[in-house]
């Protein structure tokens, strides 16, 4: 049985995996999330999921006194992103805000890039999922509303869909798990063509 250890601090991220009922280590690290400029969009996005899993894999081996060689380590990077620009977590509320101008009345993906690796060969699997998200017009008054809600800090694209702004959303095509931050059904399906019988909760 393989145990899945979980390179991120996301609520999010922890909650979809308890919710398909997945045994999970949390095992945060902190790396840069500025993209790489010389690198594709999706290459940029799964280079930051690399670097979070192999950091992870870096502090696992040195921290943890009972290695487990059945461990899968799993990462991910969210990025919002429209006219070929990659849209990252908020400075500020006034960058927020500029954020949700932007999205308003438009179209916009969401990428979510999943970076696996097998401690037991040290193979290493990536994917990159995208959803597309319509937002509906927004006044300044629903931005400015939204942003007292505080629920933008810490949101790539200033929002989060399983929050007070679907509202905002007329559809997605894609999904919806990706846009809160992990695909979950394709992390399934990668587990099971890799044939990893992984840990699950009763």
């Amino acid at each position: 049985m393989k145990t899945l250890i979980l390179a991120s601090q996301s609520p999010r991220r922890s909650e979809i995996l308890k919710k398909e009922k997945f045994f999970f280590v949390p095992f945060p690290v902190y790396v840069s999330e500025i993209p790489d400029k010389n690198l594709s969009l999706n290459e940029q996005i799964i280079d930051i999921a690399r670097r979070k899993a192999m950091a992870c894999l870096d502090r696992y081996l040195a921290q943890s006194a009972e290695k487990n060689p059945e461990a899968v380590i799993l990462s991910a990077d969210t990025m919002v992103c429209i006219d070929n620009l990659a849209l990252g977590k908020p400075d500020d509320d006034e960058e927020a805000m500029k954020t949700l101008k932007m999205l308003s009345g438009r179209i916009h993906q969401v990428k979510t890039a999943v970076f696996i690796i097998d401690l037991k060969n040290n193979k290493s699997v990536s994917h990159i999922e995208t959803t597309d998200v319509y937002f509906k017009k927004l006044s300044d008054n629903d931005i400015l509303n939204y942003l007292k809600t505080r629920e933008h800090v810490d949101k790539a694209g200033s929002y989060g869909i399983q929050g007070q702004a679907k509202v905002f959303i007329e559809k997605f095509v894609g999904d919806y798990n990706n846009v809160v931050g992990l695909p979950i059904d394709a992390v399934k399906k990668i587990f099971l063509n890799q044939k990893w019988n992984m840990q699950r909760v009763e």
